[in-house]
């Protein structure tokens, strides 16, 4: 049987970054997440896919040793690959669809 998510837009966890596991894809894990607090700055050994559900996210990235931010706002996709410094600071809560290598930060 497929697995039907309709609360996405309402789903909410004990903890800030909390989430539900949804699937796993060929080693990739999908999970729903839920927050309202920042994450941490961090680089990831594979790439990430970041998808904005409900919210709005500032995601903050290094590039060529500056950094930068971008407003992430529901249908906005963020994609790090491997080795690229960032971190999601949400603005109030915010529930974000992340496509990672399994086991990743």
């Amino acid at each position: 049987m497929p697995l039907i998510v309709t609360d996405s837009s309402s789903f909410t966890a004990e903890r800030a970054w909390g989430a539900r596991d949804l699937a796993e894809v060929e080693g990739a894990t999908v999970r729903l997440h839920w927050t309202d607090k920042a994450y941490q700055w961090h680089v990831n050994d594979g790439t990430e896919v970041f998808v904005v559900l409900d919210g709005a996210v500032d995601m903050h990235y290094r590039e060529s040793g500056s950094e930068h931010s971008v407003r992430l706002e529901p249908g906005s996709i963020f994609v790090a690959g491997v080795g690229e410094a960032h971190v999601a600071v949400p603005i109030g809560e915010a529930r974000i669809l992340v496509v990672e290598r399994k086991g990743s930060i």
